[in-house]
């Protein structure tokens, strides 16, 4: 939608000429799932939502990455859910890529744009509904909430990315940066949903190799970015899927900004064993 600058799903087909070779790859330390493999045939379809499909980009699995789902959701105009959270001890953040959507949290009602950003806490009732013309397109991230003794939940918040400021790193001349919907002090909460910037020519100059896993959906632009050994091209559109421990640098490509949605695992105590 030309009110968006994010890049979404374009679902279809490619031509039955085109050439299957393409970027799409799986390894024991990260995944790469390009935008051009998001066609119709992968979406799913999910119980108590209507008019509404789902393009399934990370899930928990044993041996890699084990903490959160992420869905790019497509709800056409009427559509959506007054039952949508199926796990009593899910949260979820919602990102709206393109469209509009009524959403409803304990009985308040909020109208989420592009750039527009919910926080659920676990339990909390909410029911989401596109009311406007065109297809609304959003991100959906569940964790299942890591409960402390002598710490509350979390509460619900609404915000959009454009009325946030970019924290920018410091000694990057305000060329890397990230925009920051919690305080990351904050210990009710045990995920973080970001928005990573890197102005043209920016790079992440070392390798990161760290507990948090990661998803990373890229919203703008392009870079090349260092996974585990490899050095990958990514664009708008491309999702990078991160074991904990998986070294990641980056080089930021432009012409334009690159920025990516970022999701990690935070504030809590390593699991010994099974719990």
């Amino acid at each position: 939608m030309a009110d968006s600058p994010y890049a979404s799903p374009a679902g279809s087909l490619p031509g039955q000429h085109a050439l299957h070779t393409g970027r799409a790859v799986f390894t024991e330390a990260y995944a790469l799932i390009p935008r051009g493999v998001m066609t119709d045939i992968v979406t799913s379809y999910l119980p108590h939502w209507t008019d509404t499909r789902a393009w399934v980009i990370a899930r928990p699995m044993s041996g890699f990455s084990e903490t959160f789902s992420q869905y790019v959701m497509e709800v056409m105009p009427g559509g959506g859910s007054d039952r949508p959270e199926p796990d009593h001890g899910a949260q979820g953040v919602l990102f709206v890529l393109e469209g509009q959507a009524s959403l409803a949290i304990e009985g308040r009602t909020h109208l989420l744009k592009p750039g527009g950003y919910a926080y659920l806490p676990p339990g909390s009732a909410w029911s989401l509904r596109n009311t406007g013309t065109a297809p609304t397109r959003f991100h959906w991230i569940r964790k299942r909430y890591e409960a402390v003794d002598g710490i509350e939940a979390p509460s619900a918040f609404v915000a959009n990315e454009r009325d946030e400021p970019i924290i920018w790193m410091p000694d990057t001349d305000n060329r890397w940066g990230t925009t920051r919907f919690v305080d990351p002090a904050d210990l009710r909460h045990d995920m973080h949903v970001n928005i990573v910037t890197l102005e043209p020519g920016a790079s992440i100059p070392f390798e990161e190799t760290h507990v948090m896993e990661h998803g990373l959906y890229v919203l703008e632009g392009k870079a090349v970015y260092r996974l585990n050994r490899d050095w990958v091209e990514v664009e708008a559109g491309d999702f990078m899927w991160l074991r904990a421990f998986c070294p990641q640098a980056c080089y930021a490509g432009g012409p334009g900004r690159f920025r990516y949605l970022l999701y990690k695992d935070v504030n809590r105590h390593v699991k010994l064993g099974p719990q």
